[in-house]
This record gives structure tokens, sequence and C-alpha cells, in this order.
């Protein structure tokens, strides 16, 4: 985020007809200030205060500057701990406010000073370089503006070398850019155009924002007009035209500143008119100027510039006769220079006025004209002496020096630290050697020692294989008995169950009755433990058979199979499915497996008139089934051990159901063979979540 970051500090008009573009790129700068990169109780994220940060933009981009920093001063004081950056950008918001537009040195310089303060670390000064890079233009700005030179060129140059080490051209552009304007104001126009131009360069790898775009089309502009200043005509045309070409280029990208674009054309037009007044080509001129001209004077555009090319047109008619032309426009200019209050044009404007009364012959007038622009002219002189006195190359060159200086005492100061670091190495290298000198005997009875225990260990290593060996053999023979005894328990025990069934409806006394449904519920219990040990025992060999099966069915069949038995304890099932089929890869009859039991489950740990929610999510590579419960939970004691076989977490149900505590053992194994995973979570009072997730794919 820029604010109008490292907008310009130097009006450069008055030194001439021509006027450098970069006076309004500044207004530019501050229309777009977040082209880079409601208030609450308490500050939330980054882009939380960004949100405040893009409504001052807008009230910014109606032009409403005060509106837009009371609006920001208002919603930051709702803000709590703001981060260092955030802190930054307030500040130098209001830096630039007061420095552009209020006028107020004062108060800018304490918002620089606050930037400044913000890097009180090491730390903070690298995390934060470019921030910190420009909170040294920003300082430097305001000292240059109270004529403070020496202290301001320190400041951009600290700004410079932190660009430097940041490796960051596009911050480095703006140092190039101040000294390109600071050339061109003590009439260096060669020195300011190779600045211009080592700015625009810098700049192409800065991101495209409109910003960065008005900064590169002024910089093309500057150029040219630094080398018209040189009449090296040819070369400020290429500049001019590149940089109109250049706005012709991004028109569609920025059409939404269609305004500002007419803007930036009229100041290249002003400038080329220079050209053609120099070579007496003056109908070019006036057709440039008045184009310029009409742009300019429209309400919210550049009416400063729209000004100078008045001005500028009227030397034409002063040069060519066309005096009533000339007496027109200049009483036409003059409530602009009584508005503006620049010196350089009232000087021009009391100058022209001479000029014209002197074609006239009316001397007396003219002479009056004549003090007045001699004593705008000497306090013009006065006001940029100190800069044009100033030696800023030997001013630059001594910081270079200085800068040099001290990386030499911090090179100094690193090679003796490597020196005591190497004494140091060397003291230990000699310590080392010694204590492998005393251990060298000591380490040949060790070498006979560790080979009499590497035997053991190889001894040790081949009896644990024949052990694994057989182990692996023995929990074979264990399967296949676990289940050969379960297949030949359930056909007895499956008979049982049967005939109970058929003797429930005989004549029987109550209590015979009694004992005959407790042979069945046995039976049946018998037979599920009968079944799921079987299921444990086939899952590590069994051959798993998978298809595409539309999850939303799958969960569909098992509620529907269940809702009957919850109805027995008055409960219901509610089921929230996928609004669009979604098909898996996987054993239907597993996964049915798995579903059923959690389902099962949540109806036995549950109490009577409990509503039981099933749900499947999208999860875009994924597929996740959850089923919820407001049960009796799982304690804390017992939940690393549901998933275990024959687990000890095995408790009755709400309604004295048998639980056995395989069911949820072979639902993750199932699970996990499918490449999927199963976990639950206690419900925030009482009961609990299970939920599956497996692959799309």
């Amino acid at each position: 985020m820029l604010y109008f970051k490292n907008s310009s500090i130097l009006k450069l008009a008055g030194s001439s007809p021509a006027r450098v573009h970069f006076v309004y790129s500044i207004a530019a700068c501050l229309l777009f200030l977040f082209s880079c990169n409601k208030p609450s109780d308490t500050i939330n994220s980054n882009s939380d205060y960004k949100k405040v940060l893009d409504s001052a933009n807008h009230i910014y981009d109606l032009r409403r500057f005060t509106k837009a920093v009371q609006y920001l001063d208002s919603a930051t004081n709702h803000y709590k701990d703001l981060d260092l950056h955030q802190k930054f950008e307030y500040y130098q918001f209001n830096c630039n406010y007061f420095f552009h537009f209020k006028k107020d040195n004062n108060k800018s310089m304490r918002y620089a000073d606050s930037m400044v303060s913000l890097f009180n670390t090491p730390e903070k000064k690298i995390k934060y370089m470019p921030d910190y890079g420009a909170s040294f233009f920003s300082k430097g700005d305001v000292l240059f503006a109270e004529n403070k030179y020496n202290e301001a060129y320190q400041y951009f140059y600290k700004g410079k070398l932190i660009a430097k080490k940041d490796i960051n051209d596009c911050t480095l552009s703006d140092y190039s850019y101040r000294m390109g304007m600071i050339m061109y104001k003590q009439e260096h126009f060669r020195l300011a155009a190779a600045n211009f131009k080592s700015s625009l360069q810098e700049t192409g790898v800065c991101d495209l924002t409109f910003r960065s775009f008005y900064r590169r089309q002024e910089l093309m502009d500057n150029a040219g007009l630094s080398y018209s200043k040189i009449n090296e005509t040819d070369s400020a045309m290429i500049y001019y035209a590149q940089g109109l070409n250049f706005i012709d280029k991004w028109t569609v990208r920025f059409n939404n500143q269609k305004d500002l674009l007419d803007v930036a054309r009229a100041v290249i037009y002003g400038n080329e008119a220079d050209i053609y007044i120099k070579d007496n080509k003056f109908q070019t001129a006036k057709k440039l100027l008045k184009r310029s001209i009409w742009i300019n004077l429209r309400k919210g555009n550049d009416n400063v510039d729209a000004e100078f090319s008045e001005l500028k047109l009227a030397h034409i008619y002063y040069q060519v006769d066309e005096l009533d032309s000339l007496l027109n426009l200049l009483k036409t200019v003059r409530p602009q220079v009584d508005s503006v209050k620049d010196k350089d044009a009232e000087a021009d404007w009391n100058s022209l006025m001479a000029n014209y009364f002197i074609k006239k012959e009316d001397h007396k007038t003219a002479l009056s004209y004549f003090i007045k622009y001699d004593a705008l002219k000497d306090s013009i002189a006065n006001r940029d002496k100190g800069l044009k006195e100033a030696d800023i190359a030997q001013q630059i060159k001594r910081l270079e020096k200085d800068n040099e200086f001290d990386d030499l005492k911090k090179n100094v100061r690193q090679q003796n630290l490597y020196l005591e670091i190497g004494t140091i190495f060397a003291v230990m290298l000699l310590i080392i050697l010694s204590l492998i000198l005393l251990n060298w005997r000591k380490s040949r009875r060790n070498i006979r020692i560790l080979g009499s225990l590497n035997h053991q260990i190889n001894d040790q290593n081949h009896n644990l294989e024949r052990a694994l060996e057989e182990l692996k053999s023995s929990s074979q023979e264990k399967d296949r008995i676990l289940r050969t005894v379960a297949h030949d328990l359930r056909n007895p025990i499956g008979g049982i169950a049967s005939l109970t069934n058929a003797m429930a409806d005989d004549d029987y006394t109550v209590q015979q009755k009694e004992l005959i449904h407790l042979i069945k519920e046995t039976s049946n219990n018998s037979l599920e433990l009968i079944n799921e040990i079987l299921e444990i025992a086939n899952n590590g060999t069994a051959v798993v058979n998978k298809g595409w099966v539309e999850i939303n069915a799958l969960l569909s069949n098992s509620v529907d199979l269940l809702k009957f038995k919850a109805a027995e304890k008055e409960q219901q099932i509610r089921l929230q499915l996928l609004e669009k089929p979604v098909e898996l890869f996987v054993s239907r009859e597993k996964i049915w497996r798995v579903v059923s039991n959690l389902i099962s489950n949540a109806i036995k740990f549950s109490p009577p008139g409990a509503l039981i929610y099933a749900k499947i999510t999208d999860l875009d590579d994924e597929i996740e089934i959850s089923v919820k419960d407001p049960g009796i939970g799982i304690p804390e004691n017992l939940k690393s051990k549901v998933f275990n076989i024959f687990t000890e977490a095995k408790r009755s149900g709400t309604a004295g159901e048998k639980s056995f505590g395989l069911g949820l053992s072979i639902s993750k194994q199932i699970v996990e063979n499918h490449n999927g995973r199963i976990w639950f979570e206690n419900n925030t009072e009482n009961g609990t979540t299970f939920y599956i997730r497996l692959p799309k794919l």
C-alpha cells in the first residue's frame, strides 16, 4: 500500500515558460494512493483495516481530501493493536495530506518522525525494508521544503541505500526521480535527464498500477523537457512521443480515469509547443497550446498548467504582433494568477504586460509593470539561491565516502571477529586432537569389546528372525482356528435361535416364555459376536470387491433399514444428502456395513425420543459422512481404546443393549482399506459425532 507514496516535493514551474509534468502527478498520486496495494471495535485481520483504507481511497477519488483524512482518523481510533505496516500506512497518509494539501510542514514532520521511529529494532528494519526506506524519503521531502537541503539529501541517500540493500529497483526509482527534479531545479538539465531516464528504467519492475503508470509517462515527459532545455530537440520530441504513445497504449486499461489521462496529454502538448516556438512554427505551437488549455481549464483538471500554457500562448501573440489577442488573453489569465499566487506566473504576466505597453508606446504604464516584474524576479532569485548554490554532487560524494568508511569499519570489525573465532577454533582443535590421542589407546580395547558384542547381536537377530517367522505362522494358524470355531459354532447357535423363534408363539407359562426369550436374546447376541469375529479374521485376507457406488443411495438405504430399529426407542433419524449425486469407487457391502454400524451405535447409545443426524458433505477431493447422536458420549479415559479389537471400552446401550466392542474396530479396518480415515468428536454437552472421509478417486 503506497498512499501517495514518495510524491514529489518540488514544483518546478517557474524557471521558464515550459512547465514540468510532475506537478500534476502529485495530485494523481494522491487520488490513487491505494492503487499499489467500517470501523469495528477490534481489528480482526489485515483485510479488515484494508477496507478502511479502501473507503478512504474512494473518498479521495471524489476529491474530498479533508473528509477522507477525517474518516481515516475516526475509523483508526476504533481499531486495536495495529501491526507495524498498518501504523506506517496511517502515518504516511496523514504526513502527505498535511504536506501536499494543508502545506503544514510542522504536522507533516511529526508524522514523518513517527514513521521513522516505527523501525526501532534491526528485525523491524529488515522485515519492513520497503516501508523503512519510504519513511526516509518522506522525511527528506519535508526537510527539503524547509530549505534544509543538506539534511534532506542525507535522508534521500539513506532511502537509496535501503532500496539497494533490499534489491528493490521500484523503491530506488523514487530516489532517482527526486534527484532528477533537484537537478532540473538547479538547471543541470543533462543530469536531470539522466536521472529521469534511470528512474524510468527502474520503474519497469514496479507492478503496473495507475500510480506507476502515471509516474512512467511523467518521467518520459520530464526527460523530454530536460533535453528541450539544452536544445537537444530531437531527443526531446522522441521522449514526448514515447509519453503520448505510452498513454494511448494503456488507455483501455485505465479508461475509468479518462480525465487524468487527458491532463497528462495536455501537459505534454504544452511542452511540445516549446519546441515549435523555438523553431518559429507558431501556428503548430498555437494549436498544441490551445488544445492543452482547453483540456486543463476544465473543472477539476490541472488549471495551473493551463495558466502556464496561456502565458506561453501570450508570448506567441507578442512575437507575432497580435496585440489585441495578447491583451485579451492577459486579462483572461489575470484572475487565475491572483488565485494561484505563483511568483513565476506573476512575474511572467507582468513582463508580458510591460512588453504590450511598450508596443503601444505607453512607456509610463510599461514601467510600472517592469518594476513589479523586477521585484518578483529578485524574490524568485532569492528563493532559489540556496538550492542553486548547493553542491549536490559534492554532498552525494561525501555521503558515499561516509558510507564507504562505515562499510570499511564494519569489515574491519567483522575481520577481527573472524580472527577471534578462528583463534577459538584453533584452541578447540588442539584440545580435540589431545582428546583423540588420549582416547586412541582406549579405543583399540573398545573395538575388541564391540566386535564381541556385535557377534552377540547378530546371534540375537537370527533368533529374533526365527521367532518372528514362528509368530507369523502361529498368527495364521490362530486365524484359521478362529474361523473354523466361529463357523462351526454359528450353525448350532443359529439353529437354537430359529427354534426359540418358533417356540415363542407356542402356549407356555410366563416363566417359560421368559426363559425362551432369554435363550433367544443370548443366541442372537452370540451370532452377532461370531459374525464380527469372522469379519475380523477375514479382513486381512479377503479380497475387497470394489465398484462405483452412488453414496446418497447407500446412506439412504442404510437409514431406511435402521429407522424401524430407531422407532422401537421412539427415535428419529434425520438425513441430509448431497445436492448432486456423487459416485465413489468402494465396496458397497463394506461401506454399507460401516455406515450401518455407526447409525446402530447412535441408536444404541442415545436415549428414547432422541434425534440422530446423518449427513454427507462434499469436500472437493473427499466425501465426508457424519453421524451425530445426543447420547451418553465417550469418557475421556476410553477415547483411545474405542477402535481397538476386543476393546475394554464397550458399554451397554441406553436400553441395556449388549455391546461386544468389535464393530468400530471392523469399521476402522474397512475405512483404512479404502484409503480413508475415521474419527470421532464429543459434542459440546453430550453425545458423539463420528466422521468418515473417503477419497473420490
